[in-house]
């Protein structure tokens, strides 16, 4: 019997996708890449001009995703580098080495010199690190020397980038340079009548059109061609998009033109005319509206690049007892970093030699630098101060704190929100019908309308083609999605997707998790109360033993508030935690209980008059704790969390929001109804077990309402996941923080409001694009076609379509660079990353 196939784990790619221009591209890139087999999920980001797909790596190769790139009619980017590699010496050496580079996944040619030792790659970054690259030339027996050079998927977007954005920079100067001389000489003659009569007069008006031909001729095939090399096989792949819609324009005004200079007999009489200002200024003016669009779109991503100037570039790593300056990509695990005084740390790492000051405000939002020495755990990004360190590096490339938060920005800013898919639907039948109507124009202009017809007709016809603007559609959503990601990451809010993005701004109710989301996470020991005749300190140190195994924050302050005593804290056996109840063990012969009441309830035991005093110490906002010893209740113990400063500020601000705020605590009823009271919390779930926070987040959800819950602890983890959106403490846990939809990045309650106000304003923004990019195309085309002429005699010049196609694209790009100037409601620490730490559980009991 043949084993069962083990299923393979799905692989993410990005890749940027060069040559789109408007939403009908993406849509035909991303219907693709749907149809291979293998593909889970496959988006296309117009804004971002980047391709992500979610594929079966047994089924589906990166080659191939590419491929289908590149048979949709587009180029994907891919990165380049030089490896140098050491010890071949003959020619069946370097054969091998281009062996071993092929077989690595994610290699997309590999070519080995033998004489200049050098071996040249294109590749796909994100798929085959440069380690991995190193690697398989040393697996193949060879060496590589360490160099810088190597480019990462964003080294090669943004130079892809600035190379259109310099094309485009070219091209619009030369058709700038060329239309000029053919405006003013058919527009000039036209609106200033005495130039018309001595330009007329001083040169035949054949002469005349015979120099536009030529000006026009070099615009439509020089600058001009770009549409043609994209919209032609989009046309015979029978997918039009917008450069068939420019293309089939242009073409008819030069077209007629070239027909009415060269052969004007074979054209109707009256309807002699040129319109080679009208083709050309069209060409010019959508270059234009391109060129302000290409600048528009790299500002979009400033967020992405100020992130990832927090990486330096090189880094100094000892090798064989020397001191190397490499690529920072060159970094391997267990390499020792060195770092000088003021300089960025490349990766992350633990301290092996020396001692500093590091300032990990980009981190924790804390602007104090924290004391490092031997053994303790460093972040690249962060800044060294004065003293010199050395440290072992633990994550680096994909792996590290600030690379995650690049790749959680970026995934972000690829996604799409629901709203999107309607748009889509859409853009797929838009340059269809536009052509549609485009005939559907020619064919009544030529049946009905005035005399010179054609030209009437053709003038119309051309208008439609270039005033409708699939590009405003397509950019609509993805531009706001870029920048609001973008903002909210630089307010230290790192959103997962656009889903999550919506999702917080339409929360009705606001969940805390209590112990370390509207707490420090830090209790203090506050209260201790010996039962008649017990004694208290005795009590409290058998207690302590107990709970010096616990990792729960209030053993902790049980365990400090001892020492702090001068007590001893012996060494417990049997150590046993029951979840949502206590701790028991062993000291010195004598069973020890430390927990709830519930837990005494649960055993039996009599808690007798320390119930009034653990009521009392509940109805000051503390949590109460019964020690046990032998059966017999000995002792009630209390401690307080303190409540974090910006708590207050924050849900203040909900309230002003109009959200119902929630607190999901395991503390008794008392101690929460007090704190809640403390804080003005609408609504308290108490004595809620730790696996019962998913059930009290269902609990409301129940009548309808959209719960978003916010937590930090392992145990929060469910819950995250059961809300409609789910938002994590950065300074938590890294299951919390991988459960949750959203991850506050410091420790600020103040961020919940502040990310609900990012969303809402983000989605403001997005529904004024969507309105201007429907509304622009729903009125326009009907008046490039003609409508108002019958009844007010109005048309639209092609060339006044072609500048209102262009300025449609621009608006709605500065109008989601708005966004860059939101301003937070409240101020908030901002960190950059979540801290590194043991993960700790946070259960409140």
């Amino acid at each position: 019997m043949d084993p069962t196939p083990v299923p393979t784990q799905d692989t993410t790619l990005r890749v940027g996708v060069a040559g789109m221009t408007c939403a009908s591209c993406s849509a035909r890139v991303e219907r693709a890449l749907g149809k291979l087999g293998g593909v889970a999920e496959a988006n296309v980001n117009l804004a971002t001009e980047q391709a992500t797909v979610r594929f079966d790596p047994a089924a589906l190769s990166p080659v191939q995703v590419l491929a289908a790139i590149e048979e949709a009619g587009y180029e994907p980017v891919v990165a380049e580098a030089e490896l140098s590699v050491t010890g071949m010496t003959c020619a069946a050496c370097s054969a091998r080495v281009e062996r071993a580079l092929g077989k690595v996944d994610g290699v997309l040619a590999a070519s080995v010199n033998l004489a200049t030792e050098r071996a040249t790659l294109r590749y796909l970054p994100d798929v085959a690190p440069r380690e991995r690259l190193i690697d398989a030339v040393r697996d193949a027996g060879y060496d590589v020397l360490e160099e810088a050079g190597a480019q990462s998927r964003t080294d090669a977007e943004r130079e892809r980038r600035a190379a259109e954005y310099t094309s485009l920079t070219r091209a619009l100067l030369l058709a700038a340079g060329l239309t000029i001389p053919i405006f003013v000489i058919e527009m000039g003659a036209m609106l200033v009548a005495p130039f018309g009569a001595w330009l007329h007069g001083l040169v035949p008006m054949q002469t005349i059109y015979y120099v536009m031909f030529v000006l026009a001729t070099a615009v439509q095939f020089g600058p001009g061609a770009r549409f043609y090399a994209k919209g032609w096989p989009a046309l015979r792949r029978r997918s039009p998009d917008m450069n068939s819609l420019v293309m089939i324009g242009t073409s008819a005004a030069y077209g007629y033109s070239v027909v009415a200079t060269f052969v004007p007999w074979a054209l109707p009489a009256g309807t002699v005319h040129v319109y080679y200002e009208a083709s050309a200024v069209i060409v010019t003016l959508i270059l234009l509206g391109r060129w302000f669009e290409a600048g528009a779109k790299g500002r979009t991503g400033d967020a992405i690049r100020s992130l990832m100037k927090l990486q330096p570039r090189t880094a100094r790593v000892e090798r064989d007892g020397v001191e190397l300056e490499v690529d920072v990509g060159a970094v391997r695990r267990g390499d020792v970093v060195a770092v000088r005084p003021g300089e960025r740390l490349p990766v992350d790492g633990v301290v092996v030699a020396g001692s500093s000051y590091v300032d990990e405000s980009m981190i924790t939002g804390e602007p104090v630098p924290v004391a490092k020495a031997s053994g303790d755990a460093v972040t690249g990004g962060t800044i060294n101060g004065t003293g010199a360190l050395r440290f072992e590096a633990r994550a680096v490339g994909a792996d590290t704190v600030l690379a995650q938060i690049v790749a959680m920005v970026e995934a972000a800013q690829g996604s799409k929100l629901p709203i999107q898919a309607l748009v889509d639907r859409v853009v797929q039948w838009f340059v269809p019908a536009v052509l549609a109507v485009a005939a559907v124009t020619f064919g009544v202009w030529m049946a009905f309308g005035p005399e010179p017809a054609l030209t009437f007709a053709l003038v119309n016809t051309v208008a439609v083609l270039i005033i409708a603007c699939p590009c405003a559609m397509g950019l609509a959503t993805p531009t706001s999605i870029m920048v609001g990601t973008g903002k909210a990451a630089e307010m230290g809010v790192l959103f997962r997707n656009g889903v999550a993005l919506q999702s917080v701004g339409q929360a009705d109710v606001i969940a805390l998790d209590k112990t370390g989301t509207l707490t420090k996470g830090r209790p203090e020991l506050t209260d201790l109360v010996g039962a008649p005749g017990a004694d208290a300190d005795a009590a409290l140190a058998l207690a302590a033993a107990v709970e010096a195994s616990s990792e729960h924050p209030v053993a902790g302050a049980i365990v400090a508030g001892a020492r702090g005593r001068g007590l001893a804290v012996a060494t417990a056996t049997g150590f046993d935690a029951v979840p949502g109840y206590g701790v028991t063990g062993v000291v010195d012969g004598r069973t020890v209980h430390v927990g709830a009441g519930r837990y005494l309830e649960r055993l039996g035991i009599d808690a007798g008059s320390l119930t009034a005093d653990a009521a009392r110490l509940a109805d000051d906002g503390k949590t109460a704790m019964y020690v046990a010893v032998d059966g017999v209740a000995a002792a009630v113990v209390a401690v307080e969390d303190p409540i974090k400063p910006s708590t207050p500020d924050a849900i203040r601000a909900l309230h002003a929001l109009g959200r119902t705020v929630a607190m999901v605590t395991g503390d008794d009823a008392r101690t929460a109804n007090a704190i809640a009271a403390r804080l003005g919390i609408d609504t308290v779930l108490a004595e809620v077990l730790p696996d019962g926070k998913a059930a009290a987040v269902k609990a409301l959800q129940a009548d309808g309402r959209t719960v978003a819950f916010v937590g930090d602890g392992i145990n929060d983890a469910p819950a995250l996941a059961q809300a409609d959106v789910g938002l994590a403490i950065g300074t938590g846990t890294d299951v919390a923080i991988e459960s949750a939809d959203v991850v506050l990045m410091s420790g600020d309650l103040r961020n919940v409001p502040n990310a609900i106000a990012l969303s809402k304003a983000t989605l403001t923004n997005i529904r004024q694009n969507l309105f201007w990019a429907f509304a622009y195309n729903t009125v326009l085309i009907p008046v490039a076609a003609g409508v108002l002429y019958p009844s007010l005699g109005v048309l639209l010049s092609p060339m006044v379509a072609a500048g209102a196609m262009g300025l449609s694209s621009v608006f709605v790009l500065s109008n989601a660079l708005r966004l860059r100037r939101f301003a937070p409601p409240m101020a908030a620490d901002v960190g950059r990353a979540p801290e590194a730490k043991r993960p700790r559980l946070a259960v409140a009991r």
